[in-house]
């Protein structure tokens, strides 16, 4: 009877714990009613963040979110930057995914930018940018010839070259410009890829590897709306989100990556988000945020269940690389931060 009476406090304890930490999450506009949409961001600590987005638009904070300092690069008003990647409050470098396909880089804070990449080819089409570190990162673009296209970079952006190695891509299959995320990079140098469509994979090269290695994803797919938009490897797991953007509504397309190599498995949730979700981040053990047209939503429990914590539309959320900032961005020069 001892036990029993502690099993169920302890029980008890814990799920008004859990409740507590649910409702204690809070999104706050920052900024808004700016011409411009917004896919690409990137928080380097919980001072310094960049975004990227359309109509040649690129804003810069240093001080946590407070004041922005917007731009419309010249030159390139009618680029879509859809990714950036700051490494601090003076360099970064942003990715412009129409045509011409684009890569430009900033030494001064964005006060000058040089173009290290240009491709006035239209079956290129730049969907997500990642670095492992300050040197070493890598671009995915859109299928061409039935491979991936990957572009590579050892000197921190100033120069750009195709992989010899790309992926293979599936007819009717490629990868959504949604947030920057449908790539990931981790430090030891694994590549993570998810893709949609006609098909919808997981597409993964482990440090060491010449061989890619593909799973099917257990997500809507079939159409060009549909599929998996966005991933972010935690702690010893990792979560994919998607679903089909022409019906936003939808809930059946998260799933949970219980063992990342060499053998993959996934399981749905229990309760999933509410509805399409194009980008998501890890934020602490156990811990993800996801966003979407229909809204944000956060699981505590590795994926099992998820709770929607805004309504607001965003395309994209991401963690500071170095604290604990965490911001959103959409449509509209929308931005906004979570507070845990």
């Amino acid at each position: 009877m001892k036990l029993s009476r502690i099993f169920i406090s302890g029980t008890l304890f814990c799920f008004l714990a859990l409740n507590s930490v649910l409702k204690a999450q809070t999104i706050t506009i920052l900024q808004q009613d700016k011409p411009t949409s917004i896919r690409g961001l990137s928080v380097v600590d919980d001072h310094t963040a960049w975004i990227s987005g359309s109509k040649g638009y690129i804003a810069k904070t240093i001080d946590g979110g407070k004041t922005w300092n917007w731009q419309q690069i010249k030159g390139y008003e009618k680029s879509d930057f859809r990714d950036i990647e700051a490494f601090n409050d003076k360099e970064a470098v942003i990715m412009g995914s129409g045509t011409p396909s684009l890569i430009l880089k900033t030494a001064d804070g964005g006060q000058t930018w040089q173009e290290k990449y240009q491709k006035t080819d239209t079956t290129y089409f730049l969907d997500a940018m990642d670095f492992a570190d300050n040197l070493h990162g890598y671009i995915l673009g859109d299928p061409i010839n039935n491979k991936f296209l990957l572009l590579e970079t050892k000197d921190g952006g100033e120069t750009w070259n195709e992989s010899k190695n790309a992926p293979d891509a599936l007819p009717g299959e490629a990868a959504f410009a949604a947030s920057g995320t449908c790539l990931r990079v981790a430090g030891n140098g694994s590549i993570y890829i998810v893709s949609g469509g006609k098909s919808a994979r997981l597409i993964s090269l482990q440090p060491g590897y010449t061989q890619w290695q593909y799973t099917n994803l257990p997500v809507t797919h079939g159409q060009s709306s549909q599929g998996a938009f966005s991933l972010s490897i935690g702690q010893n797991q990792g979560i994919i989100v998607g679903g089909d953007y022409a019906n936003d509504k939808k809930t059946d397309s998260v799933v949970t990556i219980h063992t990342v190599h060499p053998f993959i498995s996934f399981t749905p949730p229990q309760v999933g988000p509410a509805g399409f979700q194009s980008g998501i981040e890890h934020i602490k053990s156990g811990i993800f945020l996801s966003t979407g047209t229909p809204g944000s939503n956060i699981t505590i429990d590795g994926g099992r269940t998820w709770k929607q914590i805004d309504s607001t539309s965003f395309n994209v959320c991401r963690k500071a690389k170095h604290g604990k900032l965490v911001l959103l961005a959409g449509n509209g020069g929308k931005i906004a931060i979570l507070k845990l």
